[in-house]
């Protein structure tokens, strides 16, 4: 289907989306208005022609990161490679969605393949490092498509029961949003600082598949297209979410020891054009950092160090210690209070 039927009928896949944010917001009679226009420098299609190291290109690949004829290949089905594509454009858009069409395949079998591709909006681009092949500590949102469940390997490894309550099911698609001072966590896939995520059963179809990230009235939105029925589903919904402008796009991977080849064939950038009222205009206000309203990540906190026995012991003592002190003090007061009581009666 590639680049032609990367939209595949826009306006009724447009149409799916605004019902299905009219149900979610409660939006009654009155359907949001809005309307989406592709913005071709911020958006990669057939046959890339924006894609290259000079200066007048939209696009830059890195790393193992190819060019193909319907695809971009981020990394081959072959261990330790890491590949991105980063645009080079700021995206000054107010509100916008990002259509990635995309295929991760591969000769392993399931839980013997690795590690996904991240999506990125970013502030720094063009810079490798450990998370899907792009850096750590980022500014800015990061939408994962892990394909590896490192966590539940480790606790087979370590023979401890995993609980079915804390599962997840791989692959799986999570969202993050960081001021830099967060890290992502390798070993438990991301899941201290998950905002929402679902399971996405995404490797060796038939058919395409498709992510979106929309953004629009500082709400974050993910859909995924996966099962060919042309239908979105939704995977994370979060309001509040305060993204900067000026931000950079990018995709990146990554494989380990296990590997899978992951293609993107087109990456599509509507800006959204949404009514706002009075009231929704002031709380709209420009931020410089990325921020989630009211979000509380578990795994911030600055965990607490268990004690020790001694401190245990120390802790027990004192308090038997000063439990026997009120007492005998209870105990002297009472018998004053006799005495006292005594002396009135005769």
């Amino acid at each position: 289907m590639a680049a032609a039927g990367g939209r595949r009928g826009c306006r009724g896949r447009a149409g799916l989306l605004l019902v299905g944010l009219c149900l979610l917001l409660g939006c009654g009679a009155r359907a949001e208005q809005m309307d989406e226009y592709l913005k071709r420098e911020h958006s990669l299609v057939t046959p890339y022609q924006g894609v290259g190291s000079g200066s007048s290109s939209l696009w830059e690949l890195m790393g193992n990161a190819m060019v193909m004829t319907q695809f971009i290949r981020l990394t081959p089905d072959v261990q330790s490679k890491q590949g991105a594509i980063w645009n080079r454009v700021p995206c000054y858009l107010r509100d916008w969605e990002m259509q990635v069409h995309f295929r991760i395949h591969g000769q392993g079998k399931k839980n013997l393949n690795g590690d996904g591709f991240a999506v990125w909006y970013t502030k720094d681009r063009m810079q490798p490092g450990p998370v899907f092949g792009s850096k750590d500590n980022f500014l800015g949102l990061g939408v994962f498509v892990d394909t590896y469940p490192n966590e539940e390997k480790q606790q087979e490894a370590q023979k401890r029961r995993y609980s079915a309550g804390n599962q997840r099911v791989f692959p799986y698609v999570s969202a993050m949003v960081s001021n830099g001072s967060l890290a992502y966590d390798h070993d438990r896939d991301g899941r201290p600082t998950e905002l929402g995520g679902c399971t996405a059963m995404v490797r060796n179809l038939n058919h395409d598949t498709f992510l979106v990230i929309r953004y629009m009235k500082r709400r974050l939105t993910v859909l995924l297209d996966i099962d060919g029925k042309h239908e979105w589903r939704d995977c994370v919904d979060i309001p509040g979410v305060h993204l900067p402008r000026g931000y950079y796009f990018g995709v990146s991977s990554v494989t380990g020891d296990l590997s899978d080849n992951h293609d993107i064939v087109s990456l599509k950038l509507y800006q959204l054009t949404v009514e706002r009222t009075l009231e929704e205009e002031k709380r709209d206000k420009e931020v410089f950092l990325p921020v989630v309203d009211n979000m509380k990540l578990p795994g911030l906190e600055s965990p607490m160090e268990p004690m020790s026995g001694l401190a245990l012991f120390l802790i027990v003592f004192f308090s038997l210690v000063a439990l026997v002190f009120a007492l005998v003090i209870g105990i002297i007061v009472y018998n004053k209070w006799q005495d006292q009581s005594r002396k009135h009666f005769y």
